[in-house]
């Protein structure tokens, strides 16, 4: 991971693209360094966490190339990610994407063209500003606020050019086996992921696990356990309501046999974080900021033994765990459609709480659901492979194909338990309204219940979050808080 940040154009100058890097630190806090580009300076802060993730600049005469985010092609002749970048786009100049296999948010400066890109998912976040020849960008949105009124998120699958503008590409997409009967796709379910899981940590740096207690992050745990006995797992909940989900961790870490740490969250912790986290997560929405609180204590616990963790998002987005939405859907038709829209639509939800969340406390977060083959295999299954009614448990099971595929892994509790929303699960959703009540009232948010740009306003308790918003953000940037409505 990496702090990455630019200005290219006539306004660029060392102090300012240092205050850009200073702003998102967190980031990358190990070491900075700057180049300059033609009319341009650009510059990266690392988050060591391997040899192969430093650095996060390149070395070399053009073309200039920034990274955040890390690769798994196999590196050949480079000695790391950021000059695999450089010999890919060498090779196949911008259609070098489709062959990147990664997560990862890039800039590459060769000659007068500045090239932005972000992988197909779009974890790793890149924020621009493009006007009369002058671009900046940066890895967050906070970097660009002395530059810009308004910013542009870069788009998942896509690229942006200062000669072409904005293009989707063609990602990397992993040649993998054909779906057959249930048995045969769990089983190469199994090992696909399996097999991310151990590409992800074969370079040592991943040492905790994120243990929700829920399915996918006991799946993580599991495999992880197989490849590094020694991991180890961390668990928040809220103190004054321990949440169902903190059973279930700790049963998990019973029958991994591995070392476990809790935090309790305490009323004055969510109380004195809520404006941090507004700041860090770029956002008002209501259930993003909510859902941010324990990932940014998990966070801040884990920061104390490690800055590289394996996690659990995407999981629901793949199999089917939208289970509210989905259940309500008869035609299987419209379902496929439905959860592909919810894989579309990840990077402005749960992928904002993961990479915002994880990196606020300088921790690096790797995602095995996320894998190129896992993703392409897992879009491929029908959904009456991951959602279908299972008479056994007598009720509708979410991804019930990833239950089957690491059913001999877990102990039944947890093989059988059904989802709980994120914040749900934590216990965080039992607090955050009265929480914030001293803070805005019903009345006041009924008359003051839209943005300065015209968005709706769900709750008093959103109207609150707007206001720590607006402390720091121009309208501008609004639009970066998205409204997620995977039935439009």
């Amino acid at each position: 991971m990496s702090a990455i940040a630019g200005i290219l154009g006539k306004t660029a100058d060392q102090p300012k693209v240092h205050k850009m890097i200073e702003s998102i630190r967190h980031r990358g806090p190990n070491r900075t360094e700057f180049r300059n580009v033609g009319a341009g300076i650009v510059g990266a802060g690392e988050l060591t966490t391997s040899k192969r993730s430093s650095p996060a600049i390149s070395s070399g005469s053009d073309p200039t190339v920034l990274l955040d985010g890390e690769l798994y092609n196999d590196p050949g002749s480079s000695a790391s990610n950021v000059e695999l970048v450089g010999e890919l786009y060498g090779k196949h100049g911008k259609k070098c994407f489709a062959h990147m296999d990664g997560t990862y948010a890039c800039a590459i400066i060769d000659g007068d063209e500045t090239i932005l890109a972000r992988d197909g998912v779009g974890a790793r976040p890149l924020i621009y500003h493009a006007d009369n020849g002058t671009v900046c960008f940066a890895g967050e949105a906070k970097a660009l606020l002395e530059h810009a009124a308004t910013v542009t998120e870069l788009p998942p699958k896509h690229y942006f050019s200062t000669r072409e503008g904005l293009r989707e590409f063609d990602g990397f997409a992993p040649s993998v086996p054909e779906v057959g009967l249930p048995e045969e796709t769990a089983k190469t379910l199994e090992k696909l992921l399996v097999d991310a899981v151990r590409k992800r940590m074969e370079d040592g740096a991943v040492t905790a696990i994120a243990l929700s207690g829920g399915l996918d992050s006991s799946i993580i745990a599991a495999v992880a356990k197989s490849i590094n006995p020694n991991v180890k797992l961390f668990s928040t909940t809220i103190k004054r309501y321990p949440s169902k989900d903190l059973e279930f961790a700790k049963l998990m870490a019973r029958y991994l046999g591995l070392e476990h740490e809790i935090y309790e969250i305490t009323d004055e912790d969510i109380k004195g974080v809520i404006p941090e986290a507004v700041w860090y997560m770029e956002t008002f929405d209501e259930d993003c900021v909510s859902g941010a609180i324990a990932n940014f204590f998990t966070s801040k616990m884990i920061a104390r033994h490690s800055h590289c963790v394996a996690v659990g998002e995407g999981a629901d987005e793949l199999f089917g765990g939208y289970f509210r939405e989905l259940k309500a859907i008869d035609d299987n038709r419209e379902k496929e459609r439905v959860a592909k829209k919810l894989v579309d639509i990840a990077y402005n939800t749960a992928l904002r709480r993961l990479d915002r969340g994880w990196m606020s406390n300088s921790v690096n977060y790797r995602t095995p659901y996320l894998a190129p083959e896992v993703v392409t295999f897992a879009l491929s299954i029908p959904m009456e492979m991951k959602h279908r009614y299972d008479e056994q448990q007598g009720r509708h099971v979410e991804k019930w194909i990833l239950r089957q595929a690491f059913k001999s892994w877990l102990p039944e509790e947890i093989y059988a338990r059904p989802k709980l929303r994120f914040a749900g699960g934590t216990g965080v959703d039992d607090l955050m309204d009265e929480l914030t009540a001293d803070k805005v009232d019903k009345s006041e948010w009924e008359k003051n219940g839209t943005t300065r740009s015209g968005m709706k306003l769900f709750s008093p308790k959103e109207l609150h979050y707007y206001r720590l918003f607006g402390e720091h953000f121009p309208a501008g940037y609004e639009h970066l808080t998205a409204r997620w409505d995977p039935f439009k």
